[in-house]
């Protein structure tokens, strides 16, 4: 994702209207350079996961002097079964990614364990529109299709489809959403 999509998603961030020190994941941001604006926008508590070792060791070099609050984890999402609860996880173009559904379900579990009730899911994918490949397949959403993949626990609260460009690469279509996920109801 580009400058304009780390934008759009520090927007959906800041409408969680999140504490500063509540615990936020960033699966496959390592390459961004979203976790630096979550560090200077003030947020104190950010895990990022991603299973590329290469680029979480870029990001700690750029981290400099505020890598003590972030944690970083070498893992792939599907492998990931996380030791605390988040208040928001965040996704930078991973799922679209995750062609076979046995992925989407390993994902869907691990975001499960890791999102504490009320928490907020912000994920960009690729829209309607969006390529079809890149590199290895890709699966596009709609804010109608892409609810349906997190199921009635999650409400889709915004979403924006936005066309974005890079100097290298075509425009690509990205859908960016809001979830937020309901406690569980209680049996009485």
């Amino acid at each position: 994702m580009n400058g304009a999509g780390e934008a759009r998603s520090l927007q959906l961030i800041r409408a969680c209207r999140l504490q500063p020190d509540e615990p936020l994941i960033a699966v496959g941001a390592a390459a961004s350079h979203l976790v630096e604006a979550l560090i200077r926008a003030g947020y104190r508590d950010v895990t990022v996961l991603d299973p590329s070792a290469e680029a979480l060791a870029g990001l700690s070099q750029r981290l400099a002097g505020h890598r003590s609050e972030v944690t970083l984890v070498p893992e792939a999402v599907a492998r990931f079964h996380p030791h605390r609860r988040y208040a928001l996880w965040h996704d930078d173009a991973v799922f679209h990614r995750l062609i076979h559904a046995e992925e989407r379900q390993q994902y869907l579990e691990a975001l499960e364990e890791a999102l504490r009730a009320e928490g907020h899911l912000i994920i960009a994918t690729f829209g309607p529109d969006g390529p079809e490949e890149e590199g290895p397949p890709v699966r596009r959403y709609s804010a109608a299709t892409l609810p349906l993949e997190f199921g009635r626990h999650f409400e889709l609260a915004e979403h924006s489809l936005e066309v974005e460009q890079t100097p290298l690469d075509p425009p690509r279509q990205y859908l960016h959403c809001r979830f937020r996920r309901h406690a569980p109801a209680r049996l009485g």
